[in-house]
């Protein structure tokens, strides 16, 4: 593991959320391999922090699907398989295109996070491929995030931004995040689900996974 984390100590937010995340940062910049071994003792050093908050931040990733857990063994970094890949996938044409579908369908229209879509794209579109890849990866999964918020199913939520967390992981590895045509079918994702027009929103979102699913397999065989 290359020493690029940050002391997460002093922050004012739960420190297991705050090592959450850090962590999560580790394993999506590289920083921590898959199949590595994470060290409680050597983790608690490295963020600043106990190793109380270390183990709940490794139970938080472990159910997201960030970390294999083994008995008697320890906690390792997954493996993203192209099995596993394939299983993610079929899972966002699932809950992707009713996610878009019923943000659209809403009563009322959520007009901050739709304005904070529109932030998003804004500015990918103005930093262009100079923005660095830990960035862009951070904006696509929030954007994702947001499509399913503004449904106000928090049944839906709940299950979906797991999922969306793990393919930030997957499109940090192999998609092209830094090509402004990777980002393109946004924006009419976005404004469909903004002018209320559920079957346009159901349809652009099961079209963009499939587009980017078409882009990530290949690359995952030859990886």
């Amino acid at each position: 593991m290359t020493s690029n984390s940050v002391l997460v100590g002093d922050s004012h937010l739960p420190l297991r959320d705050v090592v959450a995340a850090e962590l999560r940062r580790l394993i999506l910049d590289g920083s921590l391999e898959p199949g590595e071994r994470l060290v409680e003792d050597r983790l608690a050093q490295l963020l600043g922090v106990s190793r109380n908050p270390i183990r709940e931040a490794m139970r938080v990733l472990e159910a997201e699907g960030f970390l294999d857990v083994v008995s008697r063994r320890g906690a390792f970094v997954a493996k993203l398989s192209g099995r596993q890949a394939d299983d993610l996938f079929h899972v966002r044409l699932a809950l992707e295109p009713l996610g878009a579908r019923l943000a659209a369908s809403a009563e009322e229209r959520e007009t901050s996070l739709l304005a904070r879509a529109w932030a998003i794209l804004d500015l990918v579109n103005s930093s262009g491929p100079e923005e660095d890849l830990d960035t862009l990866s951070t904006l696509h999964t929030e954007l994702h995030s947001l499509i399913f918020e503004m449904t106000r199913n928090d049944y839906l939520i709940a299950i979906a931004i797991p999922m969306v967390k793990r393919g930030q992981w997957l499109l940090r590895q192999a998609a092209p995040l830094q090509n402004p045509d990777a980002w393109a079918e946004h924006h009419g994702l976005i404004a469909a689900i903004e002018a209320g027009d559920a079957d346009l929103a159901e349809a652009a979102a099961r079209h963009h996974v499939l587009n980017v699913r078409s882009t990530i397999r290949p690359r995952l065989d030859q990886a």
